[in-house]
């Protein structure tokens, strides 16, 4: 299909998995009433952001894939109003952990899964105590309006990422995030570096790009996070096209034509120009080829 209408979201979360379970319904309703085939939830929606703190009772928040309760939940919404849907999950694997995204297609069959490759770790920010790196590799999902390349938060940051996505042929790019204030250093403000890099990855690799960010302030045992929003949708030249701000529950949405937008990126020679045998120092941790 040539026409995507795509759609960003952003709401506050609680320590009541139901509602907001129900609010990122009602926020996916919204968007498919407004004409979006695709709607991105924030990361992790279905709890406040837990990794504020090293806590091993947060380990019983994560669930198996195969019998993930908002996997299948979201699984009927999809298919009931034919929308595709990434769901952010905690995942449980055997002994390990993993920040997952499940992709469910417009059906509600499951495309696949990507497990969250970078793993930050900060103050505010300590998501290595929870979740193993990512074994799946960037990956690319076919589904019943366009290949989607997914990635989580803090993969948002790597331009590696978005063009090894784009390179499998991605049309477009979807951005679930949690991220906000700085507890060291309350006066720093990362909200427009967060959206310029994506816009970057938008306009190096011409294809649209989509983040959508929670909101709301959330206190652990030892800090307490203020999430800016300002989730958004980026032109395949990187301009902001609907933008959110840093309080208010939202839908956006924007449409595409991803045949023009094709034609354009050939065009434009990116891929063409590209010399993959002079980037060997990518490879490496130090740049050494």
């Amino acid at each position: 299909m040539s026409s995507v209408t795509l759609a960003a979201t952003q709401m506050a979360c609680e320590w009541n998995r139901d509602a907001n379970v129900e609010r990122a319904e009602r926020l996916v309703r919204v968007a498919a009433g407004r004409g979006a085939n695709v709607v991105l939830l924030q990361e992790l929606f279905e709890t406040p952001y837990f990794c504020k703190d090293h806590d091993p009772r947060h380990f019983d928040l994560a669930h198996p894939l195969d019998a993930h309760p908002a996997v299948e939940h979201f699984r009927g919404v999809a298919r009931e109003l034919g929308v595709v849907l990434p769901v952010s999950v905690f995942e449980r694997a055997g002994t390990a952990f993993f920040n997952t995204v499940v992709v469910v297609d417009a059906d509600g069959s499951v495309c696949g899964h990507y497990r969250k490759s970078h793993i930050p770790e900060g103050p505010g920010y300590h998501e290595k105590f929870y979740f193993s790196p990512g074994d799946t590799g960037f990956r690319v999902f076919p589904t019943a309006f366009g290949r989607a390349g997914v990635a989580i938060c803090w993969d948002q940051w790597f331009p590696e990422a978005a063009r090894a996505m784009a390179l499998q042929g991605a049309e477009f790019l979807l951005y679930p995030t949690a991220i906000g204030s700085e507890p060291q250093a309350p006066a720093l403000d990362s909200s427009g570096h967060w959206q310029r890099v994506m816009q970057g990855h938008a306009a190096a690799n011409v294809l649209p790009v989509v983040a959508s960010n929670r909101i709301g302030a959330e206190r652990g045992a030892k800090c307490e996070l203020e999430f800016y929003g300002s989730s958004f949708i980026a032109s395949p030249t990187g301009e902001k096209l609907a933008e959110a701000d840093r309080r208010t529950e939202t839908v956006l949405v924007a449409s595409f034509d991803l045949d023009e937008v094709r034609r354009t990126r050939e065009a434009w020679g990116v891929f063409r120009d590209r010399r993959p045998e002079l980037y060997r120092s990518l490879l490496s941790y130090d740049g050494r080829s």
